[in-house]
């Protein structure tokens, strides 16, 4: 399954403990590099967090923003004995030190006065999860409908990679009697004749200088197995970005032999194409 490295997606949650919302963005990067921002309360699950994203995701760089709205401060108490027991405190040393004065939030600062819910490790675990979950599902979901468009770019590409290299095949004869012509035509205005053998030798060789049969083969099999690996049902983005050098380097040796005008074309076509299937594979997980 072809999937893009570029998308966004999110979810929200709710429960006793608070919300949760949370956001992923992803964009493309050679390995996995994930940048998660948590909540103080939540930076415990860091390194659970990102297992989880690791056994969903093989490449590209992500950017992980977990958000909490904590409802305990719904249910915070306050020990109305002991905040009377401060008051009486208060009073009793009121003569002793007349200019004495105790705000309201200091008393609350007070060890034990202002009680809050404690939180529950495992609630919140699963609260995280399950809203990270959600949202790597809609990422995935995301990504694949990219992955998509992608593949449908890259073998629009290869079908017209073969197109050039059936056409090249198709020239190669008249492009190698045209060469013969021409260095026959050249050993004619020569003052002395040529050696029959040597005229043969020299004509084998520049023959064998010029032979694209074996670059015609070759991008013939990478055009195959492309096809092959854009059905995988695995991240193939590595093994793309490998068969585009491959794609290249047979490019630029067609282009290197060409003796006529129509292949060093074609090559240079090639070229063009190649470079516009290597920038989409740079996208690709």
């Amino acid at each position: 399954m072809i999937r893009s490295m570029t998308a966004y997606a999110s979810a929200e949650t709710g429960g006793p403990a608070g919300a949760l919302s949370c956001e992923l963005r992803t964009v493309n990067h050679r390995y996995l590099e994930l940048s998660p921002r948590l909540p103080d309360e939540l930076r415990s699950l860091e390194s659970a967090l990102r297992e989880r994203i690791a056994a969903k995701l093989s490449r590209g760089k992500v950017d992980v923003t977990v958000r909490s709205s904590d409802s305990r401060s719904e249910s915070l108490k306050i020990d109305n004995g002991l905040l009377s027991r401060l008051a009486e405190v208060h009073q009793d040393m009121q003569p002793h030190f007349s200019g004495l004065r105790v705000e309201f939030t200091e008393l609350l600062r007070f060890p034990g006065v202002l009680q809050q819910q404690a939180s529950d490790p495992e609630a919140q675990q699963a609260a995280l999860f399950d809203v990270l979950d959600r949202a790597l599902d809609a990422l995935t979901a995301t990504r694949e409908r990219e992955g998509a468009k992608l593949a449908q770019i890259l073998r629009e590409r290869l079908d017209a990679i073969e197109r050039i290299v059936a056409q090249v095949r198709e020239w190669m004869p008249e492009i190698r009697a045209a060469l013969r012509a021409r260095l026959e035509a050249r050993l004619a205005d020569l003052k002395q004749p040529a050696d029959p053998g040597r005229l043969e030798q020299e004509l084998v060789l520049q023959i064998t200088r010029s032979d694209v049969d074996e670059e015609l083969d070759r991008l013939s099999t990478h055009i195959a197995e492309t096809r092959r690996v854009l059905n995988l049902k695995e991240p193939v983005g590595r093994r793309l970005d490998f068969l585009m050098q491959e794609f290249n380097r047979e490019a630029n040796t067609l282009g290197s032999k060409s003796v006529d005008a129509r292949s060093t074309n074609a090559a240079v076509e090639l070229k063009v194409l190649i470079e516009q299937m290597r920038e989409q594979v740079q996208n690709i997980e």
